[in-house]
């Protein structure tokens, strides 16, 4: 039975381009689950954050100049003498971070209800895409305003590479287009950051949205609602996207730039964690900074290099900090997916894994002592273990294969320990080396000693209200 086609204007678009078929296919006619709840905004602010930098970088690159001589100069006339130039600026770097806290937001949301396993694949490799182009873009546009912190910050970036054995020095001057960070490397970051990365940013969110809406969004209860369908076709615990959770986002929405224009009228530098003081003088190759700081949302990855003595050793555990992320549909097996319904032991090891995460980024942002140095250490080694523990808990073990494996893991570190532990790092050293030791006895050991800790629940046929 053919569609009744629109009359007018509509009419005539639809002839020629499906129009009111997409909306109904990926909008009107797009059954989510019904008992979505607020960890459900950020995947709707993640892509309003990416229009607010859109929209607010186009009136940045209508004044700013891509030179080594004027870049900074730029940046101050933007701020002093261009009409609303301040708040342009002001709402692209708070953006910046606002978009970084939806996506870890939204990344953790997946973790929590297990949108990464089967048959949602393919829609978490293209979120973690999106992720690692995000952060390229991010390090890209830091370096434009040509601050002291711009430029020693890439300058400390792009140096990691360096370290690659054979091809580390020729991979940097290739980075940066010169011998030294210069207008190349500015001129190249610029293209980058406002041509190349957008559109592969644009193109990722797009196929993202697809593999959601052909697969179907997950749920608080990790139940497939398209297994429950309808005489009429339609998912029995699902409802319309649009208009209820349009309008249910637009509450999101509201909150969100509520506390989005407090921070960029009240508090735009955040304390130093948004834009960093050093950063309002420009930049000079002859005077480094005592202390060269990430950007806060590159805080957990930068403290993963900075506890590893090897530079190259450092550079592999921080990109395989970021890359591990991409397996974790094949790394947690478990057929549970929500929260809700697994064992108080992974609920334990998902809050602990956040907590340590957010450590690892506070740490990141502070001068290295040996106490942050050393809980750095530690708080690396719970990141990594998170997904040994993920996996182990992905069937049901044996109470031998519980010790055997919890015994291996915390041998691995202490040997590590003995090898730099003396007299004056002792207390220090094995202080701190019980955080990792007690998180895996009761991660590992706990559920084979007492019965019921490691035990999933039932999960429901259908969602839940």
């Amino acid at each position: 039975m053919s569609e009744a086609r629109s009359g007018g204007l509509l009419g005539w678009v639809d002839d020629r381009f499906p129009l009111s078929k997409m909306w109904r296919e990926h909008v009107s006619e797009y059954y989510a689950p019904k008992n979505f709840n607020f960890w459900y905004f950020f995947g709707s602010l993640a892509l309003l954050t990416l229009v607010i930098q859109v929209v607010s970088g186009i009136f940045l690159t209508m004044n700013y100049v891509p030179s080594g001589d004027r870049a900074f100069e730029s940046v101050e006339y933007i701020m002093r003498d261009v009409q609303w130039g301040w708040l342009m600026r002001y709402i692209h770097t708070t953006g910046a971070s606002a978009f970084f806290v939806v996506v870890y937001l939204h990344m953790f949301r997946a973790l929590l209800y297990g949108s990464y396993k089967q048959p949602r694949e393919l829609l978490w490799i293209f979120g973690w895409l999106i992720f690692l182009v995000l952060m390229a873009e991010a390090f890209m546009g830091y370096l434009l305003p040509w601050g002291q912190m711009s430029y020693w910050g890439a300058q400390v970036i792009v140096n990691l590479f360096s370290t690659i054995p054979l091809i580390g020095p020729d991979l940097v001057t290739w980075i940066r287009g010169d011998f030294l960070i210069s207008d190349a490397t500015l001129n190249r970051f610029f293209a980058l950051h406002v041509v190349a990365l957008p559109l592969v940013l644009v193109m990722l969110v797009f196929v993202h949205i697809i593999a959601l809406h052909e697969v179907g969004s997950n749920n608080p209860d990790g139940v497939e609602i398209k297994k429950h369908k309808g005489p009429d076709g339609k998912p029995l615990d699902g409802i319309p996207f649009h208009p209820y959770y349009t309008v249910k986002d637009i509450v999101g929405v509201g909150v969100f730039l509520i506390l989005f224009f407090a921070v960029m009228f009240f508090a735009p530098e955040f304390g130093g964690y948004f834009l960093k003081a050093d950063n309002f003088v420009m930049a000079d190759p002859l005077v480094t900074p005592d202390f060269i700081p990430p950007v806060w949302y590159y805080g957990a990855f930068y403290t993963t290099l900075r506890v590893i003595p090897d530079p190259f050793l450092g550079v592999l555990t921080m990109f395989g900090a970021v890359f591990v992320l991409l397996f974790l549909p094949w790394i947690d097996r478990n057929p549970v997916k929500s929260i809700r319904y697994r064992s108080p032991v992974h609920k334990f090891n998902l809050i602990f894994f956040g907590l340590t995460f957010v450590l690892m980024t506070w740490l990141g942002t502070n001068p290295p002592d040996p106490l942050l140095v050393e809980l750095g250490l530690r708080a690396t080694v719970i990141y990594f273990v998170f997904f040994v523990v993920l996996w182990f808990h992905s069937r049901e073990r044996s109470m031998v294969m519980s010790v055997a494996t919890f015994l291996v893991l915390v041998g691995l570190y202490t040997i590590y320990d003995l090898t730099r532990v003396d007299s004056e790092t002792a207390l220090l050293v094995w202080s701190v080396w019980l955080v990792p030791t007690i998180y895996l006895a009761i991660t590992l050991l706990l559920p084979a000693f007492m019965r019921g800790t490691g035990q999933d629940k039932p999960v429901p046929e259908r969602v839940t209200a």
